[in-house]
């Protein structure tokens, strides 16, 4: 069974927890101070929610040396983010306060009922369905109601719009900024002018990762010039701001990567590989029999689960029937820092990714809470 870690102080809370610690959600039909209480938030006259795209608490903690601004603030114990540790799933989760199996955002690559083939979670490219139908459940700032002017939303051109915005952030007021600087500065005027909850995200950390390894020089660069515009953001945001920075995953390095189309036997009887490296979706007529042998095979590296079992294990949580229906047949979780590629699904020639996400681990699964009242 694939082990899923617990926690009270969850990613899924940070927003509401946000919202509550301003005065805002009072109509939201859950309770927004239990979530405020569990996460040990403060209240403030105004909040800047920072997600940073791939920064997990191990990684960040390993590099404080390297991170001044962030060291200097409070660390308060991490969160655990959602199954899958991913950017749709997490993303999602704090955009809508619901875990994956409510929401359906189950992976960074599901097959698409619609046409049978796999789509990307966060382009919705060639997916042949709505973002919105697909996750109908409302945000969070769509159940604000009135109170979502009060809110904005800070980010990058290409992803107003966009598949995994619409279906984790519809209904906040959008200002675009490209650059971190553009961002923070971004932010700040907002918060200034009285907007009292603004969201700001940070994705070049996770790119870089993906690319060079968490454990690089590269990387400790982007955490440095990530360092650098928080402190602007510090010094920039009205008196009474208070400053919540999280992540939607952290990221492992990869050590050993196996070619599952290099084993006939693991492909028998499934009809499409799905999800990620670290974080596999079978598609498969028997699940049992695959299950079987994928455990026979991959038994000591990876964590094996059929569709049954993970729905009785709750691995993504309590989950509708929409999103039972999507899930893989068989999940395989990797442990360590191991990885699993179908590389009938890959453009000849393409690089690996060093750094990568998905599974269950401390290390993807743990993730900062850092705050600042100024």
């Amino acid at each position: 069974m694939i082990p899923v870690p617990h926690s009270q102080r969850s990613l899924e809370r940070i927003l509401p927890a946000a919202c509550d610690a301003v005065g805002l959600g009072s109509g939201l039909s859950r309770d927004v101070r239990a979530d405020r209480m569990a996460l040990d938030v403060p209240e403030a006259v105004r909040v800047c929610v920072v997600v940073v795209d791939g920064l997990g608490w191990l990684n960040v903690s390993a590099r404080f040396g390297h991170a001044a601004t962030l060291r200097s603030w409070h660390a308060a114990e991490p969160l655990m983010t959602v199954v899958p540790s991913t950017t749709a799933a997490a993303i999602t989760a704090v955009g809508t306060g619901l875990r994956p199996g409510q929401n359906a955002m189950l992976s960074y690559e599901l097959r698409s009922p619609a046409t049978g083939k796999n789509f990307s979670l966060i382009s919705w490219e060639q997916s042949g369905m709505d973002p919105r139908t697909w996750q109908s459940q409302p945000t969070l700032f769509e159940s604000l109601g009135e109170e979502a002017a009060h809110c904005a939303l800070v980010q990058q051109a290409s992803f107003v719009g966009s598949g995994l915005t619409l279906a984790a952030l519809r209904g906040a007021r959008t200002i675009v900024a490209e650059g971190l600087e553009a961002r923070v500065r971004a932010a700040s005027s907002a918060l200034h002018a009285g907007t009292k909850l603004v969201y700001l995200y940070w994705g070049e950390l996770d790119h870089i990762g993906h690319k060079r390894g968490w454990n690089s020089s590269q990387w400790t660069r982007a955490l440095e010039e990530l360092d650098a515009g928080m402190a602007l953001l510090e010094r920039s945001v009205p008196r009474g701001t208070l400053i919540l920075l999280t992540a939607d995953h952290g990221m492992i390095d990869v050590t050993e990567r196996i070619d599952v189309a290099q084993f006939p036997t693991l492909l028998d009887g499934v009809s499409l590989v799905s999800g990620e490296e670290r974080a596999l979706h079978l598609y498969a007529d028997d699940p049992d029999a695959v299950a079987a042998r994928w455990e026979a095979q991959l038994g000591d590296v990876s964590w094996i689960a059929t569709k049954k079992q993970a729905l009785a294990g709750r691995v993504f949580g309590a989950t509708s029937e929409f999103a039972a229906s999507v899930m893989g047949d068989v999940l395989v979780f990797q442990k360590g820092t191991f990885a699993l590629v179908d590389s009938r699904m890959r453009e000849p020639g393409r690089p690996f990714m060093v750094g990568v996400h998905g599974s269950v681990t401390e290390p993807e699964m743990m993730v900062p809470l850092l705050m600042a009242l100024t």
